[in-house]
Formats: C-alpha cells, sequence, structure tokens
C-alpha cells in the first residue's frame, strides 16, 4: 500500500537550487521538478548556489535534514560542480568527495529514508567535432563508485544530459541554458552566456530528466508523478 504522504529532499548546489528574483531567468532543475508531484509529495529543495559536499556540510546544512527524514522520505544528492575545480575555495579531494557522499547516503538510510545519488549535470561544452564533452568525467565516475559500493540507486543525471546534448547539437542546445543577448533581461543588461546553469525551459528538461530516472528506477516515487501540465 502506498504512503499518503511523501517528503523529497533535495541536496546540492546551484544546478538544483531555488533562484532569487535578481538571479532569473536561470532556473535551478529542483523548482520544476518540484511542480511535477501530486499533493501527497512535498518537495523541499535544501540545495544551495556554490556548495560542494565539503562546504554543503561544514556550513552545518545536513545535520536539520537529518533530524527531518523518516521512512516515507527520499534525499536526492548531486554534487560535483564546485567540488571537482581545484580552483574553488569549495574544492572537494577524490577521497572526501567519496566520504561525504558516503556519510549523506549512510545517514539518510540509518534514518529509514530511501537515498538516490546523482551524477552532476553536464555542462554545455563541444568539441571541435560537435560532440558534447565529458566535463564531469572523474566525479562523476567517483558517484558511480559509491552507487555500486554501497547500493544505493542512481540516476546518471551527466549521462542523460550529455545525451540530450548530442541529440539537439551546440546550437540548439543554447536553450537549456542561461543564455541571453545585451538588454534582453534586466538582470543581465549586458547578456549572459552561462554554459553552467539553466534557463527555465532548460531546467525543465533536466527536471524530466530527473523523473525519468525515478521511472527506470522503479522507485515508489515514480507512482506519483503527475504530467507535465505546460
Amino acid at each position: 500500500m502506498l504512503p499518503e504522504s511523501i517528503t523529497v529532499h533535495l541536496i546540492g548546489d546551484s544546478t538544483m537550487a531555488r533562484k532569487s528574483a535578481n538571479e532569473r531567468p536561470e532556473t535551478g532543475w529542483g523548482t520544476p521538478f518540484s511542480r511535477r508531484f501530486d499533493a501527497s509529495v512535498t518537495v523541499t529543495n535544501h540545495a544551495r548556489n556554490g556548495r560542494s559536499t565539503r562546504t554543503f556540510l561544514e556550513e552545518g546544512r545536513w545535520e536539520p535534514v537529518v533530524r527531518r527524514l523518516a521512512e516515507t522520505h527520499y534525499v536526492f544528492i548531486q554534487f560535483g560542480h564546485n567540488d571537482e575545480v581545484p580552483s574553488k575555495e569549495q574544492h572537494t579531494t577524490e577521497e572526501r568527495f567519496v566520504a561525504n557522499l558516503e556519510k549523506f547516503a549512510e545517514e539518510a538510510r540509518g534514518n529509514g529514508a530511501q537515498t538516490v545519488l546523482l551524477t552532476p549535470i553536464a555542462r554545455r561544452h563541444f568539441d571541435e567535432e560537435g560532440a558534447p564533452t565529458d566535463t564531469h568525467r572523474v566525479y562523476s565516475e567517483l558517484v558511480r563508485d559509491v552507487s555500486r559500493a554501497r547500493d544505493v540507486p542512481l540516476i546518471d543525471a551527466d549521462e542523460r544530459s550529455r545525451s540530450l546534448l548530442r541529440e539537439l547539437g551546440p546550437t540548439e542546445s543554447k536553450a537549456l541554458y542561461n543564455h541571453l543577448p545585451p538588454g534582453d533581461h534586466p538582470n543581465y543588461p549586458e547578456g549572459v552566456a552561462d554554459d553552467t546553469h539553466f534557463s527555465e525551459y532548460g531546467a525543465r528538461r533536466m527536471a524530466e530528466l530527473v523523473l525519468d530516472g525515478i521511472e527506470e528506477l522503479d522507485l515508489e516515487l515514480a507512482a506519483y508523478i503527475r504530467q507535465d501540465d505546460r
């Protein structure tokens, strides 16, 4: 028998996070994702811009999530964009990244919640032949390793999003990301060409990839997905 109430917790970085008014139309995929379930599901988005697994933990953002977990809860974990960049202050070594993912997964499981790991969604980079490049290769593989070693369900958002980029190609894929010409939006008077963060349309497409992953994993949560009402 399906539970009458489910809570989904999202933890991650800016590609998942809610955006403030002065960041629009940049949109994290967690926003359209939260709208795709029936009234039985509450999605709580704890993701924050600029966070890595390490800084999310060091800032005490994980503990309030853990304290709320119960058997009808899910935790979706997507990090890597900031962890993997050595020049960033949020950088996390490969060993620490694995340990942090394991901590999230095991503590969630210990509180009865279902954990789902996600590889980081692809940046929009293409090679000279027009094929999307594997910008997260090392850290995505570390997420896959933790999934296998700890028997945690995995949604390979990196592979899924690169497949979408491949389908759309270098030109059409710009619509997925926050690309705006000068004067098009008051938040970006000089325009913007951001190949990491999403447009509203792109966030919806990325959310759809995650929802497809939920259905393919045959998670109980899939029964609560409703059709997109665009």
